[in-house]
């Protein structure tokens, strides 16, 4: 048995024509019959660092029998000029998290997959406090079971006032060890009990991994990094998959 939370999660390949240039980690996403990919928008495009491919490739499993069958699925960024995926913005700027539509008929026809659906976001009654346990779930260093193409969990917590936006911004914290290729990755909360409403992935999506965050005044010789990440709050996803 294959837990239903490992394949929300799919490995990102960036490139440039035929040229790679990074790893990154991103999740599905279905609302309304429609298919996305969610991922850091940094994922997409980065202008300070000159990152700019024109197109992406995702892992995907095409055998539910035989896991280690897997092919690479590409999916361009833009057309005509015009980028394919989607952003948003808010009173306090940029967000980082970006989402692509998958064109569902052009998938294997045995493509073996789970997505998060507007049912996984939280809602006001649910109880999330500082420390609660979460889960990040993704490709740090692009590393993965590559026999099987699973990524791996990070173990986290809320480091912030959950429903707070963390110093005006759209995230909240957590206190997790995370790596370069993390980023996109889900943050989820258990869903307590056995009665869950969505049994067949009982995960709460809090968050979109987005980076490290760091403090301008440490000093790299004496202070350790503070261990401390930013998640952008999952409930983006509902703007950003409106028709």
């Amino acid at each position: 048995m294959i837990e239903s939370l490992l394949l929300t999660a799919t490995r990102i390949l960036t490139f440039q024509q035929q040229r790679q240039l990074t790893n990154a980690s991103g999740f599905f996403f279905e609302r309304d019959g429609r298919l996305f990919l969610v991922t850091s928008l940094h994922v997409m495009l980065d202008e300070p660092s000159l990152h700019q491919p024109d197109r992406i490739e995702i892992e995907l499993h095409i055998d539910s029998e035989n896991m280690v069958q897997s092919t690479g699925f590409s999916i361009p960024l833009y057309r005509n000029g015009n980028r394919l995926w989607r952003q948003g913005v808010d009173t306090a700027g940029g967000i980082d998290v970006a989402v692509i539509e998958i064109e569902r008929p052009a998938l294997p026809e045995t493509v073996v997959y789970r997505a998060f659906t507007p049912e996984h976001l939280y809602g006001a009654d649910d109880r999330i406090e500082v420390g609660t346990r979460l889960l990040v779930v993704g490709f740090p260093l692009g590393f993965h079971d590559t026999l099987h193409h699973m990524p791996v969990a990070r173990r986290a917590a809320v480091a912030s006032s959950f429903g707070l936006r963390f110093q005006g911004k759209g995230y909240f914290l957590t206190d997790a060890r995370t790596h370069r290729g993390t980023s996109g990755s889900p943050v989820v909360m258990r869903l307590p009990g056995e009665d869950s409403p969505i049994d067949h992935l009982p995960w709460l999506l809090l968050g979109v991994h987005s980076a490290r965050l760091d403090v301008g005044t440490r000093d790299t010789d004496q202070d350790e990094a503070l261990g401390l990440n930013c998640a952008w709050y999952a409930d983006i996803l509902m703007t950003l998959t409106a028709d």
